[in-house]
């Protein structure tokens, strides 16, 4: 699947560009996978390992992680790069759907 198929095929998409060595990314791991599971059938919650997906995390500007891009209908809403407060991200999600 390619990514334009990723962030489309559900309405809202979230995608986390993370790194395993990265220690703000293991501290929103639990976080994000939360999210993930509150959101359920509602939006659609992606993690790319920066290391394994180098020229995606380029072409979308990632330059620090971990970075969350919010997608509606394929275009972006919204980006933060840094950790976040879990209800903070839910609610940013929410807000889109």
């Amino acid at each position: 699947m390619t990514y334009s198929e990723m962030i489309t095929q559900t309405p809202v998409t979230l995608v986390e560009f993370f790194a395993t060595w990265c220690p703000h990314c293991q501290k929103m791991m639990p976080i994000v996978a939360q999210v993930k599971e509150l959101l359920a059938g509602q939006a659609d919650v992606t993690q790319l390992d920066i290391d394994q997906n180098q020229e995606l995390a380029r072409e979308n500007g990632v330059s620090g992680v971990p970075t969350f891009i919010l997608y509606k209908n394929g275009q972006e809403l919204w980006r933060h790069s840094g950790e976040i407060d879990g209800n903070d991200l839910l609610a940013k999600v929410q807000s889109a759907l």
